[in-house]
């Protein structure tokens, strides 16, 4: 196979993407993505996929902030017109709520963005 060939190969934006989410390699699916919490692996321990290009900044960032912003204030609203709670009920259940919320999806998108990179060729991972 040429080396024309082989960059104009297709790669599964959807799969890489959701493998990604799934935190796992957006190549192979099998090695881990991350090495900590949100620290990206230098590359795949299983198919040895380079994964230092990656430059999600602050993308997962921005769309957690309106995923998670959007879920919660219409169930702020809705519960506070049905229960009348205390606000510092509403501060503390909310508040940990949008907390938790935040950490779990955080890795899942910035796994995603990653994959996208990786599908699309971008920042180097097509070289």
């Amino acid at each position: 196979m040429t080396d024309s060939a082989v960059i104009s190969e297709e790669r599964p934006t959807k799969q890489a993407m959701m493998r990604g989410a799934l935190l796992r390699c957006p190549a192979c699916g099998e090695g881990r993505l991350f090495t900590s919490y949100l620290k990206v692996a230098d590359a795949c321990p299983n198919c040895g996929e380079e994964l230092h290009h990656q430059r999600a900044d602050d993308g997962p960032a921005y769309l957690t902030i309106l995923l998670v912003s959007h879920l919660a204030a219409p169930i702020l609203l809705a519960s506070y017109v049905a229960w009348r709670p205390d606000a510092i009920t509403m501060l503390v259940i909310f508040g940990l709520g949008t907390i938790v919320l935040s950490l779990i999806l955080l890795p899942i998108f910035k796994g995603g963005f990653v994959g996208l990179q990786w599908a699309r060729r971008m920042h180097g991972f097509g070289e």
